[in-house]
């Protein structure tokens, strides 16, 4: 056998593994005693072993000084969001007054879309690209029809134009050079949740200015995944969720980002809620609306502290850690499940993820030789030894080796698995 696919080059990547410590910071489900191999931390992360003692910390708080909570020491809830804000700031590239956390993803869309998609009759149109995640997909109709308009006309999307289905950023300068003048939003996800595709951010930011659209990302694939650098590439938002690689807890609470340039701007039009208003006079009760500066001013109500405290814990990690790290761990376990694949497992799995790692996380979608029955035989198959990666119709199942708990054992078993369900 060659040397790199055996078991024992596995084992000595793990060892050699500057991180491999985190592991031992998050509670692994098991499987018939052992730990499961879990590859599914792109729709639900682990739980941080920190994340109880935080929400026990609020509990504690609330049985022993009730609504003084609110205004008692270093973690008062009054300000608690602001717990997570550098930390989260520095994971997606920006400043602390660009970002907040608050609400959940689809809300935080709606509440971006309401400043930054104002259409009119000459400039109507949301570009974004084709087979988006529903959020993407419900909101964006849901928001041009509140605008009187037509998705039927003006809801453009970008269609695959290579071979695995995945898009070309040749496809997309198309694109918003056809339809730019029409165009009012482009929104784009930073990860294809399916493909798995990266998008050059950047790129897409200056082609839709340089055609006078406002541009906004949707990074729920994205944070905690791939380095993002949003205050200098400078969209007008971005919003995500945290309970994918940012480990917060089923429905976490979620993340958004609003551009610097903005912070100051109150003739924004915006749906504006008590929580947004300046925190200097916020407890002043008047009915004058004055906004907090930067991303905090699109606010709606107080957070719930007890959704945040996971939040706190997941982030902690990734200060220790640092985005570099996770990001050159993992494009070396995804090149090393690539490889895998490859050499072991060509006749059996197609790989649409791009091969270029600039293009791509830390998942790797996977096509099953034979059609959907046989990928559902061996996804069933895989559940039923503790080998979980998840389900995206119409037939893909997506394996995403994260960084922060993944190891690179864990590859090794999933291909042994794959090749023990193919009889090899």
């Amino acid at each position: 056998m060659n040397e790199t696919l055996s078991p024992a080059h596995a084992t000595a990547l793990d060892a050699a593994d500057p991180i491999r410590h985190l592991r031992s910071q998050f509670l692994i489900p098991q499987h018939q005693g052992s730990d499961q191999t879990y590859f599914v931390g792109n729709s639900l992360g682990l739980q941080p072993r920190g994340a109880q003692a935080m929400v026990q910390e609020v509990m504690d708080q609330w049985a022993r000084i009730a609504v003084e909570g609110h205004f008692t020491g270093p973690t008062q809830w009054l300000s608690y969001h602001r717990l997570v804000r550098d930390s989260l700031a520095g994971v997606v590239g920006a400043l602390p007054h660009e970002v907040v956390a608050m609400n959940t993803l689809s809300v935080n869309l709606h509440l971006m879309m309401v400043s930054f998609y104002r259409p009119t009759s000459e400039r109507p149109a949301i570009l974004m690209e084709a087979g988006a995640f529903p959020t993407d997909r419900h909101a964006v109709e849901a928001q041009i029809r509140f605008h009187g308009f037509n998705p039927a006309t003006d809801l453009i999307e970008v269609q695959p134009d290579e071979a695995n289905g995945t898009i070309s950023m040749q496809a997309i300068e198309r694109a918003i050079s056809e339809h730019g003048k029409r165009v009012a939003l482009v929104l784009w996800p930073g990860v294809q949740y399916r493909s798995g595709q990266v998008f050059d951010l950047d790129a897409i930011t200056r082609l839709a200015r340089a055609q006078g659209a406002n541009v906004g990302f949707d990074l729920a694939h994205s944070v905690g995944n791939v380095p993002l650098n949003l205050h200098d590439i400078a969209p007008d938002f971005a919003v995500w969720c945290h309970y994918k690689y940012l480990n917060a807890g089923p429905g976490a609470v979620a993340g958004a980002f609003v551009h610097e340039r903005h912070s100051r701007d109150s003739t924004l039009p915006r749906f504006a809620g008590w929580w947004g208003h300046e925190q200097a006079t916020r407890f002043q009760m008047a009915p004058e609306f004055v906004p907090e500066l930067g991303a905090e001013g699109w606010q709606l109500s107080n957070p719930p502290v007890l959704g945040l405290a996971p939040l706190r814990a997941s982030l902690a990690l990734y200060d220790e850690a640092g985005m570099d790290a996770l990001r050159t761990k993992s494009l070396k376990i995804t090149g090393y499940l690539e490889t895998m694949v490859r050499a072991r497992l060509d006749h059996v799995l197609q790989i649409i993820t791009p091969s270029d790692p600039e293009r791509r996380g830390c998942q790797l979608s996977l096509r099953v030789a034979g059609g959907r029955a046989q990928g559902r035989s061996l996804f069933e198959y895989l559940q039923s030894v503790g080998v979980l990666g998840d389900w995206r119709e119409p037939d893909v199942i997506r394996i995403s080796p994260t960084p922060m708990y993944n190891r690179y054992s864990d590859v090794y078993r999933f291909v042994d698995e794959v090749e023990t369900w193919a009889g090899v």
